[in-house]
């Protein structure tokens, strides 16, 4: 929220925060009831976390500085955007965002308005909508940016290419946000840089198939999908040969029967295996036995650009046709919630109604998945009533990025 100010403690006090330096800037301020040691009281107060105290610092700033002072007003709304990524509260209106940016950028103010690009970008990719985000950054020329917004800029850069699977690109985009952060001299942000950057070594995924399971890391996962093999991904619940998808998110049971037959390939499946694993059934008779028919006639039209499924005498097999191979690819760990839980690891508190929105699903379905989930002591609660939060008190071990929502394309 820098700008060109007289005031010596406030400048100061700019500096401080820029250098990621609350207390300092504290220091300056602490005592000051003006706008402008508001807004700055309010940036310490976040960095410090204490958010909402931030957030009625910086109304109050927006206040004080009045109607005239429009540029003084849209940094305070920019910073309280921070404020509002940073907690989830995905549901703050993203157009007070870009209002305060277009003012910003009338009145010559490039590093905030570059700012709020940022912050609009990576809430786009919380959400997961990764062509908006794609978009976004190519309006932007890096090289006009300070080290600091470079740095997050190509975080966002390398957080489009990791979630559209191109690992080359996403660590060519990590190691000039690496530069760029050691060059703004922020410790938190070479950290963030750092932490981000190793979601390329660990494993993202698992092999399976007759021969057992391998993990597998996001390149070699790449390379799995870009093989001309059929692929059934349990990560995005579809079948997929390169560009080509069968996206079965929404069909759990041809999806369930689409993974037994991959995994048992190039052998069958028997009838009995096939309705336990998509009907939970034990036994089988007669109408089990045409219900399976039917569901196979489905995958069968699902799968018609894709491959064949054929019927032997004691089930059924994949036939994957010119692909030549069947993979099957599945989360390192498999839980039920791994996508509420791929959302919970980025360390931040999400309430239920942003997680609802950054998967899109039903608020009661999100509730359901963090009721189980606390149960299993995979995530925990903060606070009561619309003030709860959900964190998860595990590290997760292993990146989520096929987990979260826009990963891959046609999943």
């Amino acid at each position: 929220m820098a700008g060109p100010v007289t005031d010596p403690p406030i400048r100061a006090a700019a500096r401080a925060l820029a250098g990621g330096d609350p207390i300092g800037a504290l220091n300056l301020v602490a005592l000051r009831e003006d706008a402008p040691a508001l807004a700055l009281r309010g940036i310490a107060m976040a960095q410090l976390g204490e958010m909402a105290r931030a957030r009625a610092l910086l109304r109050r700033a927006a206040r004080g500085f009045g109607a005239k002072a429009v540029v003084a007003r849209a940094r305070c709304v920019v910073a309280e955007a921070e404020i509002a990524l940073v907690s989830r509260d995905l549901g703050w209106p993203a157009a007070a965002l870009e209002a305060a940016r277009a003012v910003l950028e009338a009145h010559g103010d490039r590093a905030n308005a570059a700012h709020a690009g940022n912050l609009a970008i990576r809430r786009l990719l919380l959400l997961g909508r990764l062509d908006e985000a794609e978009r976004a950054l190519g309006a932007i020329d890096p090289a006009r940016l300070s080290p600091a917004a470079r740095a997050v800029h190509e975080l966002s850069v390398a957080g489009v290419a990791l979630r559209r699977l191109r690992t080359a690109a996403a660590r060519a985009a990590f190691g000039r946000a690496g530069q760029a952060a050691r060059a703004a001299g922020i410790p938190a942000l070479i950290a963030e840089t750092e932490g981000a950057a190793m979601a390329l070594e660990r494993p993202a995924a698992r092999l399976v198939g007759r021969g057992g399971e391998r993990l597998l890391r996001l390149e070699e996962v790449e390379a799995v999908l870009a093989s001309g093999a059929l692929v059934v991904d349990a990560c995005r619940h579809g079948v997929r040969r390169r560009g080509t998808v069968a996206a079965l998110a929404t069909r759990p049971v041809l999806f369930a029967l689409a993974r037994a037959l991959g995994e048992a390939w190039p052998s069958d499946v028997a009838r009995g295996t096939l309705l336990a694993r998509a009907f939970g059934a034990n036994f089988t008779d007669f109408s089990q036995r045409a219900r399976l028919r039917v569901e196979i006639g489905r995958l069968r039209a699902a799968l018609r650009t894709l491959a064949g499924v054929r019927a032997t005498k004691r089930g059924f097999a994949l036939r994957p046709g010119e692909a030549g191979e069947v993979l099957v690819l599945a989360p390192p760990v498999e839980d039920g919630h791994g996508a509420v839980l791929a959302l919970l690891g980025d360390g931040e508190a999400w309430s239920s109604a942003a997680l609802a929105l950054a998967l899109g699903a039903s608020g009661r379905t999100v509730q359901r998945a963090l009721a189980a989930l606390a149960a299993a002591g995979k995530v925990a609660p903060l606070g009561r009533g619309r003030a709860r939060r959900w964190t998860s008190p595990q590290a997760p071990g292993f990146p989520t990025v096929l987990l979260l929502p826009g990963a891959l394309p046609g999943g």
